[in-house]
């Protein structure tokens, strides 16, 4: 079994972190976004990966290849951004003719992935939502097998939202179906779509099932990441004891941070090598090698080796940033 992990995104929304970090590698409950797909997908026995990388790509192949030795990883450079269909295409070599499990890079997933992986099937994660229009979304037939998938319907004519996690065992069908996409120009809504692709698989006699997913968790805003931080604290809360310092749960703080005459919590994440002194920290992320003095923060994001010195209340501090109360 082989994942296949687009990350070729800018992520503008999450500005200034991602003018010096690719969005899969910012920090949430203590370790990388991309670092939990890959804990996600080794807890599965998964031993290979494709990571379709783009802008500041070699940032995150250095981080998976000094973190996660036990795994193969191919990477394919996707230089123009041109959809998911595009990017899973570039990347057909890699995979051959061996089950794939398409999983999106920037999104968190509360699913059992053995539920797919385990299944022999071609599936699609699916959840129902009140508002089906903004999502590519699935129908299914009498029979429970998927009829047909559209990206994002003007009608609601389902409510079964697919949600980034596809399993695909009939990858040469999906290979031909991208290769018609691609050398056809066809596209939907400016881009080529996967659901195009497993679409034209449909129609040409192949079987999709769904399995639900809880939950999924994106991490393309500022907002949502803190959401998805406080998410991942609630699912393996770790409750540190400190000497001279509270500790309110769920919090994150790595053994190798520093933290003296504070509060940590509820919500917080603090990762290694970070320095927090005299500060109140809740519902906020305190990135690698950052140092938080004497400040009293919250829903805030200090980027990697950020200073902060001084009362304030809510900040959005990128990489190698000071900011200080004069």
């Amino acid at each position: 079994m082989r994942a296949v992990i687009p990350v070729a995104g800018v992520g503008t929304r999450l500005r200034p972190h991602t003018y010096s970090l690719p969005k899969v590698l910012l920090n949430v409950a203590g370790k990388p976004i991309l670092g939990h797909i890959l804990d996600a997908l080794i807890e599965q026995n998964v031993t290979k990966a494709t990571i379709i990388t783009g802008y500041m790509g070699q940032l995150v192949k250095e981080y998976v290849s000094e973190r996660y030795s036990s795994m193969h990883f191919d990477f394919v450079f996707q230089e123009q951004r041109l959809g998911l269909g595009h990017a899973i295409w570039m990347g057909r070599h890699t995979y051959s003719d061996e089950p794939i499990m398409i999983i999106l890079g920037d999104t968190i997933f509360d699913v059992d992935l053995g539920m797919a992986l385990n299944s022999g099937k071609n599936t699609i994660g699916v959840k129902a939502v009140e508002d089906p229009r903004r999502f590519g979304v699935v129908v299914k037939g009498t029979d429970n097998k998927i009829t047909k998938l559209i990206e994002k319907p003007d009608e609601p004519i389902s409510k079964l939202a697919i949600v980034g996690l596809y399993h695909i065992q009939d990858t040469p069908l999906l290979t031909e179906c991208l290769d018609y996409m691609i050398d056809n120009d066809i596209k939907t809504r400016g881009e080529y779509q996967l659901t195009d692709a497993l679409q034209m698989m449909i129609e040409k006699g192949a079987d999709f099932n769904t399995f639900p997913v809880d939950g999924w968790y994106d991490c393309g805003k500022p907002e949502t990441l803190l959401s998805t931080n406080r998410f991942l604290l609630d699912q393996k809360p770790i409750f540190p004891k400190l000497k001279d310092s509270i500790i309110i749960p769920p919090v994150f703080i790595s053994d190798s941070a520093i933290i003296e005459r504070s509060v940590i919590g509820p919500y917080a994440s603090v990762a290694d090598g970070a320095v927090v002194k005299d500060s109140i920290i809740r519902n906020s992320i305190i990135s690698f090698n950052a140092k938080v003095v004497s400040s009293l923060l919250e829903q805030s994001i200090i980027g990697n080796e950020a200073e902060v010195k001084g009362h304030f209340h809510k900040l959005n501090v990128g990489d190698s940033s000071q900011i200080s109360e004069s």
